[in-house]
């Protein structure tokens, strides 16, 4: 029995997922093209002369200690991003799915957040601990603590990781309370009834069902932090202090638009690619075989 879905026309499916391979080319694959091209040569300031120079962009590159910098950097931000944001949104999931009164009053407000746009993001924890005026950073000074994140590279980094992970908790917040109102609460019960506790249900039980959501989260997020959090660092931070937040997102732009080094800018572009790309197809080949379905 055939229970497929039919088409009276033969053009209507092809109309119907137009627009989103429109979206595709014009906005992924043409660019994406162009800047591979761009990367095999060299380009001067004024955009009027190129000389095809082949993969020394790309040599250059690697051999640049600065580029290794903001390597090691990027991965400390997006483990940071990812690790904050996943553990914010599952506890406030955890205790959403608990509140019986208010409860839509709740959730909106947490899922509120994801509508900040990066910038403004980066610039409400930045004037939230700005040394001077920041709420925050007095309450730190009470504490004893040292607060300045112009001058302390570590807490710059810290500062971006707050900023870009409280941007993305509200997407997270979203999955994980679909998956956690997805559970039987009869296994819940019986486990109960066994004499398991609350750590202990939430332990063997919650978390190898949430599994599969997690596992999408971590991939969604680790490309957040690679690609969508080029706004909160250039609002809070512009890369530093002394580059100590300079990702690799924000130094193809640093390079590109600032040092006016277009072929490098573009291998740059390439290389966080093509990076992107071997994590999310590693993450699904060898993580996902501990995933729990």
């Amino acid at each position: 029995m055939n229970r497929g879905g039919a088409f009276r026309s033969r053009w209507l499916p092809y109309a119907l997922v137009g627009p989103q391979i429109a979206v595709t080319l014009v906005f992924f694959l043409w660019p994406a093209a162009q800047a591979l091209v761009q990367s095999l040569f060299v380009e001067d300031a004024f955009g009027t002369a190129m000389q095809f120079v082949g993969l020394d962009n790309f040599a250059a590159l690697l051999a640049d200690p600065h580029y290794a910098r903001a390597f090691a950097t990027t991965a400390v931000f997006a483990g940071g991003v990812t690790t904050v944001s996943l553990g914010a949104a599952l506890i406030l999931a955890v205790l959403a799915n608990r509140v019986a009164r208010g409860a839509t009053l709740y959730r909106s407000l947490v899922i509120w957040p994801y509508a900040v746009a990066p910038a403004l993001a980066g610039v409400l924890w930045l004037f939230l601990f700005d040394p001077s005026v920041g709420t925050l950073a007095f309450a730190l000074k009470r504490l004893g603590v040292d607060w300045n994140p112009l001058l302390d590279g570590g807490q710059a980094m810290t500062l971006v990781i707050l900023a870009a992970a409280w941007k993305q908790v509200s997407y997270n917040f979203v999955f994980f309370l679909a998956g956690l109102q997805a559970i039987p609460r009869a296994l819940l019960e019986a486990a109960a009834i066994d004499g398991a506790g609350p750590w202990s249900r939430f332990r063997r039980i919650v978390l190898p069902l949430l599994s599969p959501t997690a596992f999408f989260l971590a991939v969604v997020n680790v490309i957040y932090a690679f690609f969508d959090t080029f706004g909160v660092i250039d609002a809070a931070t512009s890369g530093g202090p002394a580059k100590a937040t300079e990702v690799l997102v924000y130094k193809v732009f640093h390079d590109g638009f600032k040092g006016q080094d277009f072929g490098s800018a573009a291998a740059q572009s390439v290389i966080l690619m093509a990076i992107v790309i071997a994590l999310t197809v590693a993450q699904f080949r060898f993580i996902e075989r501990k995933v729990v379905y």
